[in-house]
């Protein structure tokens, strides 16, 4: 390890002897098995851009992350640390991807990115698209790829925010029109033939990993490649390997083995360097509480500005009155929910900015009227709860775009987790109506709005809605995001020991749906007061 917290300061080579001597410098690196060794088969974690399968469950259109991102911001809403990033050095064909899925695998960490050099290759002009063809272009050369937008994207996938990465084209040597978006990252490994070439990429990598590869090793692999994957002849690989490949590596990618803080022989076979890369990544990580915080916090403060409270009319206060009622049965509880979400979602719409506009009446005359002050609407609910307001939102809002959050609680820390998200494009754009049933300590609330931001969304144009909410979850939201207008139809005034609403409103989610969730599922994405 070189300028990695407790190692020498001088890069260190990894590799696995047979001798004795050998066996007893493992004995001295580790004092546990290595999680590394085939026999372990570790869980394999999620990645953008690798073919590593995550823990998920996949459905027609949905893909549900069973492995949740804890959260990753304070009780300010401000990212208390940013992701963790390797970058993975080597000649082509060295085994980068294949050290990057090995780590992936073992750090056991949910959420983690796998970012390619390959993707950020510069568009080609036609005269380049020729050269391209007949294998005369250098694409192991630095002027080959588009370090500015590299930067930028891994810039602000450190800092936690959503990403557009190009998807490249080895075929036809151009970029596809569909970009990929990621986002999520805890962790975030980045792999490439010149990922050590540019000054402010390395200033973006906490740990800098140099794969050794020897040179045969790597022709016959780039070989195989080349021809099974990117549809080239065997001569135009190796006219490109002695032309291009062979003297940029010795120019530019050996000699930025002296910035790397770890050199690995021989790529994924060995597990010794492996393991001791996922052990310092594992004590960077951070992990903090916030729930317990929340519940401590804001205690005997005035409600904030940014709440708006529905009028308790006579109609009102029997709506709630029916829905409070343990006795109530089904149809009515879903009868009157639905009554009282349509009142929640016409008075937001009421906060929405408007501009004034003039229109022709069928008779011939102006009529001085209000539209929208901006592009459009977009609801987000968070699941499953949130999703029961999505009708009332629809009924009122023609064509309204809509997207959903999975959040869950974890039970062995009592933190909520982000499981799934689908948000629909050009999210920032927009006013954002986020909808939860209810807002007990406004854990899940705040992870949902941390999300929007992530995404760009101006603070200032999310609305949060809810039926019920507890003074704590108001708190809570209005001190970590001032901007963010809080509206429902009551204010709650105590939490229980459980984190539950009183008087409350007991499990929305089961209620409605008819369900019966198990005594441990308190307050997750049931929309039980969380």
């Amino acid at each position: 390890y070189r300028n990695l917290p407790g190692f020498p300061g001088t890069a260190c080579y990894f590799s696995l002897c047979s001798s004795g001597s050998g066996e007893d410098s493992l004995d001295s690196l580790l004092n546990q098995r290595c999680p590394l060794t085939p026999s372990l088969s570790p869980r394999k974690r999620t990645t953008s851009q690798s073919k590593t399968e995550p823990p998920l469950l996949r459905t027609n259109k949905r893909t549900i992350y069973t492995a949740g991102r804890p959260p990753w911001y304070n009780v300010t809403g401000t990212t208390f640390k940013e992701a963790f990033v390797i970058g993975l050095c080597g000649g082509s064909a060295s085994g980068k991807t294949t050290v990057a899925n090995k780590i992936i695998e073992a750090l056991d960490v949910p959420w983690v990115v796998l970012l390619s050099m390959d993707s950020f290759y510069k568009v080609l002009s036609k005269e380049e698209q020729e050269l391209a063809a007949r294998n005369e272009y250098n694409f192991d050369h630095p002027d080959a790829f588009d370090f500015e937008l590299l930067v930028i994207v891994l810039r602000k996938l450190k800092k936690g925010k959503s990403v557009k990465v190009p998807v490249y084209d080895f075929t036809t040597h151009s970029r596809r029109k569909e970009w990929k978006t990621v986002y999520g990252a805890n962790v975030v490994i980045f792999e490439g033939i010149l990922a050590f070439a540019n000054k402010e990429l390395l200033k973006l990598l906490d740990m800098k990993v140099f794969v050794d590869t020897d040179s045969d090793i790597r022709l016959v692999r780039r070989l195989k490649r080349d021809i099974s994957e990117r549809g080239r002849d065997i001569a135009g690989v190796i006219k490109q390997y002695n032309k291009f490949v062979k003297p940029s590596f010795e120019q530019y990618i050996e000699p930025t083995v002296q910035v790397a803080d770890i050199v690995v022989p021989r790529g994924g076979e060995n597990f010794v360097a492996l393991d001791l890369i996922v052990q310092h990544v594992h004590s960077q990580l951070e992990k903090v509480r916030r729930r317990s915080a929340l519940a401590s916090a804001h205690q005997g403060q005035p409600l904030p500005t940014t709440l708006s409270v529905m009028e308790s009319t006579p109609q009102v206060r029997g709506m709630h009155t029916i829905i409070r009622n343990k006795d109530t049965n089904r149809d009515e509880f879903i009868f009157y929910s639905k009554r009282l979400m349509r009142l929640l979602i016409e008075h937001a719409l009421s906060f929405l900015p408007l501009k004034p506009v003039l229109v022709e009446t069928p008779q011939g005359t102006i009529y001085e009227g209000r539209r929208l002050s901006g592009k459009r609407i977009t609801g987000v609910s968070i699941l499953r709860a949130g999703e029961t307001m999505e009708q009332a939102l629809m009924a009122v809002c023609k064509d309204i775009r809509l997207g959903k959050i999975l959040i869950q609680t974890n039970h062995d820390t009592g933190e909520p987790e982000l499981h799934y998200l689908r948000l629909p494009k050009d999210i920032s754009e927009d006013y954002v109506i986020l909808m939860d049933s209810t807002v007990s300590t406004g854990a899940a609330a705040l992870m949902a709005v941390r999300v929007l931001l992530d995404h760009d969304v101006q603070e200032d144009k999310i609305f949060l809605l809810s039926l019920l909410m507890a003074e704590m979850g108001v708190h809570s939201v209005a001190y970590a995001f001032p901007k963010v207008r809080i509206i429902t139809t009551a204010v709650d005034k105590k939490v229980n020991d459980e984190f539950h609403i009183i008087p409350g409103i007991g499990n929305f989610g089961d209620r409605y749906f008819g369900t019966d969730a198990p005594s441990d599922w308190y307050e997750s994405d049931e929309g039980m007061d969380y």
